[in-house]
């Protein structure tokens, strides 16, 4: 027996590797719901941890792990690879198939304990969302599936709708980025697997009488498109027109999408080609402290950065360290030196400068123009931020009197 493992457990050592997966004890097992599978799957507990263990060719358990290894190191959802135990024999000497092992996606259920009772359709909307969100995630990874289905995903609940992940890449492929060919080959076999998917629940008596199961796999095509659109396409806007960028990274931050910069190309008439670059949340945080020093949450972080990657285009600054210099001395401490001395007390400098944008963005909206950094810091010191409590008192933090 042979065992390749990212993780050291001896406790790999006690599983009844000699016995077929099939045909394994039940003290050995945990019994959790189970999506269909063209495998033998089971799953197991060991040292806390649950594992799933899936016997499969040594080539694909190979194959997959690596691939499932390389997903991680990009913070990509999917489940964790443990290890692979090939060289398998039972008793007898007969060889047996290897087994590929990955860490059980705490409370995280296949799509068919989901439907265990009739889903309603608006819940079967959010769930499809999750789904075309996935897809569109690993294709900007530049991750070709080659089966994606309802079968090789897991679905956790989220406050209200649901985050999808992936469980099966033994058909993936992850390359530099991919063609418009293999994106739309794997929306075909989507279409595909999800229609008869679909269709084995209506047999089943598992899907509400008002959902068409032709209907179940067109939309998480078109939801995917709708998607694809708004992140991908290339926006016109004019020199002026910032606000209109600004409101494009609003809607993909709402969508669950990070912006990690804007690609800004002038044309014809004075007007600005804008892309964004999407990533994966808990970036900003990670690039405003490599590039500030400031040190802020996830969502303080991203405004922080769209209002430095805007700075960094007016400014035409190619350097990106000379240019978060600039905007740190020139924007950043400007403002919160702004704030008067017996008002800076209610909020910390990033929640302060985070909430100026906020409230300047407010003030365009309603402007219909960008109304500019200096009135939104007075408009916000006089009309917020004086009737705001000290948050360090609201935290329980003595805070000394002046004088």
């Amino acid at each position: 027996m042979r065992i390749t493992s990212a993780l050291v457990d001896p406790a790999l050592l006690d599983l009844p590797w000699s016995t077929p997966l099939e045909e394994w004890p039940a003290q050995h097992l945990v019994a959790l719901p189970q999506g269909i599978s063209r495998h033998i799957v089971r799953f197991v507990r060991l040292g806390g941890y649950v594992y799933a263990v899936k016997e499969t060719g040594e080539r694909v358990a190979e194959r997959e792990y690596d691939l499932l290894r390389a997903l991680e190191r990009i913070d990509f959802p999917s489940v964790e690879a443990v290890a692979i135990v090939a060289d398998r024999q039972t008793d007898e000497g007969e060889p047996l198939d290897p087994v590929l092992i990955t860490r059980h996606l705490q409370f995280s259920l296949p799509y068919r304990a989901l439907f265990s009772n009739t889903l309603r359709p608006e819940t079967m909307g959010r769930l499809l969302d999750a789904l075309a969100a996935l897809i569109v995630r690993m294709h900007l990874t530049g991750f070709f599936w080659g089966d994606c289905s309802l079968s090789n995903t897991l679905f956790r609940r989220d406050a209200g709708a649901f985050a999808a992940y992936l469980v099966d890449a033994e058909t993936g492929a992850l390359h530099h980025a991919l063609s418009n060919g293999q994106r739309g080959e794997d929306l075909e076999i989507a279409r595909v697997n999800i229609f008869g998917e679909a269709l084995d629940l209506q047999a089943a008596g598992l899907l509400h009488e008002s959902i068409d199961p032709e209907m179940v796999c067109e939309e998480v095509v078109q939801r995917y498109e709708r998607l694809w659109h708004e992140i991908t396409y290339e926006q016109q806007v004019e020199r002026e027109a910032r606000h209109d960028i600004e409101g494009r990274i609003r809607r993909l931050n709402e969508l669950g999408f990070d912006v990690a910069e804007v690609a800004m190309s002038t044309i014809d008439n004075g007007r600005y080609l804008v892309r964004p670059k999407v990533v994966d949340a808990g970036y900003h945080t990670r690039r405003l402290i490599r590039l500030t020093g400031l040190d802020a949450e996830e969502n303080q972080a991203r405004r922080l950065l769209n209002n430095l990657d805007a700075y960094r285009a007016e400014s035409d600054l190619t350097d990106e360290q000379q240019a978060a210099h600039r905007w740190l001395t020139e924007v950043f401490e400007p403002v919160v030196r702004a704030v008067p001395a017996h008002l800076r007390r209610k909020l910390e400098p990033q929640e302060l400068f985070s909430q100026i944008i906020e409230h300047k963005w407010l003030l365009s909206e309603r402007a219909g123009r960008d109304v500019g950094m200096g009135p939104a810091v007075q408009s916000f010191l006089a009309d917020v931020l004086v009737h705001r409590p000290d948050e360090q008192a609201v935290l329980g933090v003595e805070v000394p009197t002046a004088g």
